[in-house]
Parts: structure tokens; sequence; C-alpha cells
């Protein structure tokens, strides 16, 4: 079955980015010039997906417009004939009926996020994407990892070594190796103290999955930080199904974090020709 529809959990109040994020969802900070959900919503389509489904919460207005036509702004483009710019606000608006909305009432975690879409995706397999996880590379990692569902048909995680200090910060597994970037899931642990990590095999914001997880998710108990767990959820899926992980070609930025934000920042300008060289004569003056 064709992966046909992507779940965007954007629930989160982004706490981090404080007072950034008060009036503004974190999913709406720019990188360069484009917010990070619209980074991730590129990619799955560009990867084939064919409907969008964003959990959302209250406060989360500023990204259903962004995706709608604006037609002030556009008449205020057309007027003074700027075309590009015209085109731009434009081409981000999927067809209708390509995106879909539903809320997540209470912030239960990334597992609960998921479950309340299941009405939406039905009896199939899907994708999920954090916005979070902003992944520069040649091809789409969506892709990547939907060519090799095909190939496997079973549930399939990317995945990356961390610095083993900070295997506390991800879900971790201890994993066979399989050839052709792939490796057999054998344990999954929810930010394990970095004494106690099978591995620093760190799962990223990019999952395929089965239908199955929806049964799983209706009963998982909470778990680390007192939420509902994806992991959790997926360790119980090996029970009765393969999990893989997959070694993605690219490179990721933590965009959750202030300092993985700016980095994302600068490698993305780097492809700013108009920009790139008065931005790196910047901070070669700047750390003198």
């Amino acid at each position: 079955m064709k992966i046909k529809k992507a779940v965007f959990p954007v629930a989160g109040l982004g706490t981090r980015f404080l007072p950034a994020t008060k009036a503004m969802p974190k999913e709406m900070l720019p990188v360069v010039d484009k917010p990070l959900i619209q980074y991730a919503v590129e990619e799955a389509l560009e990867a084939g997906i064919e409907q969008i489904i964003f959990v959302t919460g209250r406060g989360k207005s500023a990204l259903e417009d962004h995706f709608d036509y604006s037609y002030r702004l556009q008449n205020t483009l057309l007027t003074k004939g700027k075309d590009k710019l015209l085109e731009s606000v434009i081409n981000l608006v999927p067809e209708s009926g390509t995106i879909i909305y539903t809320r997540q009432n209470e912030a239960k975690g990334l597992g609960h996020a998921i479950w309340c879409a299941r009405d939406i995706v039905g009896d199939e397999p899907f994708a999920v994407l954090l916005a979070d996880d902003l992944i520069k590379s040649e091809k789409p990692v969506l892709k990547q990892m939907i060519n090799e569902f095909d190939r496997v048909r079973a549930s399939i995680a990317a995945v990356e070594e961390v610095d083993p200090k900070h295997t506390d910060k991800y879900g971790i597994v201890d994993a066979d190796e399989m050839g052709n970037s792939l490796v057999q899931v054998k344990k999954m642990v929810e930010k394990p103290k970095p004494e106690e990590a099978p591995s620093n095999l760190a799962i990223i914001g990019r999952y395929i999955l089965t239908p199955k997880i929806f049964e799983i998710l209706q009963n998982t108990q909470k778990g680390a930080g007192g939420e509902i767990q994806l992991t959790d959820a997926m360790s119980k899926l090996m029970e009765s199904q393969p999990v893989y992980g997959y070694r993605f070609e690219g490179r990721r930025f933590d965009c959750g974090s202030k300092a993985g934000f700016q980095k994302a920042n600068f490698a993305f300008c780097m492809d700013q020709p108009e920009i790139k060289d008065e931005l790196i004569e910047f901070i070669k003056d700047y750390i003198k």
C-alpha cells in the first residue's frame, strides 16, 4: 500500500523559545525565510504524500493561516509588481483537501498526538514528521524511508548516532545491522541515562508506522515525563511486527534547541548566494 498520509504533531507550546513563542507557534519560527513547518511539509509533498494531517492545539491559528490564501497580501504584491514574491506565497498553499486539522486537547505526549489522528489515517501505513528536526539533504529523508518501506513493509524510524553523553534527550535503540542503511531494532528505551543506554543510536523525527500502532497507543500507559511515549508503543509493536531503523543521508539540525536552531539558519544561509558572502565576512570579523 502506498504511503499517502503524513501526521504532523504541532500542538506543543515551544517553551524553550519563550518569549518568542508566547503568541507564535514554534513551528512558525523562520529558518532564513521559511518557517520550520514549511520545510517539513515540502519534504512530505516531495516524497509523494497526498494528505497532510496537522495535530494542533490552542494558539496555532498562524500555522493554519500560513497554508491558506491571503488575498489582501496577494493583491498588494500584484499591484506592486512583485511577481516572484507573489508566486512564493501562492505556491505554498496546497490543493484543497490536502491539509486536515485535528485537535490534541490535552498535552499527553507524542504518542497521544499521533493517536489523535487515528480516524483520519484509518487502516493504512502512514508517516510522521516532527518539524523540530530539520534535515538538509539532497533527497528528502522521508522519500528515502518510503523507498525502504516499499522493500520491507514494516515500521521504520529514522536513526542517527548522537553524543553518548546526550542519550537522555532521545529514544535510543539497541539494534542489529542489516546493511543498506537499515538496522533491525531489538529494544527501544526512552531517554535513558548515558550509563544505562544500550547504544548511542537515537531515533529522530521521521517515522513510517503501520496502523497497528493505533491499537497499541490506545492502551499505552504514561511513561517518561508522565506522557504517552511513541517509543513505548513501538516497543510493544515489536512483539508482533518487526521494526527497523534507517540511517538516513543528510544532516539533521535540532531546531528544538536554541543552538541547533541558529546552526540551521547558518547552514541554510550558505545556500543563499545573495547573503552568503556577506554573512561569512561578518562572522569572520565578529569572532576576531
